[in-house]
């Protein structure tokens, strides 16, 4: 009982940590979705030293864990360069840029997975490059992305709260506040669990009915 009233006293508190949370990971997705769809034309039809720096950029990106590249920016890149960021921004900017690398070989798998012929027949018809991609490539292989790039919601999602190491006011550090008050453990942070897996059901549903819409026949859940 001790329990249900420390939740109902401070459950207020706890879940505005959803909304920061929410935040996180909707500007991170965001960032990740814009630059990672850069990276990987760039991988793509990009000139060789672009596809380095982009190559460069993904293995980065992917081999360092997220607390170190929250540290890094946090404590050293982002002072470095002068710039003063909250350190809301600095996650949402670190989630972003690391989903970056592993959405963007999505996309390159996406694009590389439509067949060659069609941007030879845009180029015979007149097309540029550039508009060969904008309006025949890139809306099939968003589509076909979509499967793949349901992944990313929960991914970064649970690793938001890393960012409670850098003070973000989120759920977990906004539980860890509750525990530190009223010295219960167990019950609060299971109510934290339970809310983060209640975001993941909910932010998984809403994915799959967007990809139910927007699903090319014959690719991933439409196929059937």
């Amino acid at each position: 009982m001790e329990a249900v009233a420390i939740l109902i006293e401070w459950g207020r508190y706890l879940l505005s940590g959803i909304s920061i949370t929410m935040g996180l990971v909707i500007s991170a997705l965001a960032i990740g979705f814009l630059l990672g769809l850069a990276i990987s034309l760039a991988q793509v039809y990009g000139i060789r030293p672009l596809r380095a720096a982009a190559d460069v950029y993904v293995w980065f990106f992917r081999g360092l864990p997220v607390l170190v590249l929250l540290f890094m920016f946090y404590y050293g890149v982002f002072p470095a360069l002068g710039l003063d960021l909250s350190a809301f921004v600095i996650g949402a900017v670190v989630l972003g840029m690391r989903g970056a690398a592993y959405q963007s070989q999505i996309f390159r798998g996406s694009i590389q997975s439509i067949s060659e012929g069609q941007m030879t027949a845009a180029l015979s018809l007149g097309m540029t490059k550039r508009a060969a991609i904008k309006a025949i490539i890139l809306p099939q292989a968003l589509r076909i992305s979509l499967p793949s790039l349901s992944n990313e919601y929960p991914e970064i999602l649970t690793d938001s709260a890393v960012c409670y190491a850098i003070g973000v006011m989120e759920l977990l550090t906004r539980t860890s506040v509750i525990v530190s008050q009223t010295y219960v453990t167990l019950p609060i942070y299971a109510a934290c669990a339970g809310i983060f897996i209640l975001l993941n059901y909910a932010g998984m549903q809403a994915i799959s009915k967007v990809e139910k819409k927007f699903a090319i026949p014959g690719f991933g859940i439409a196929a059937g």
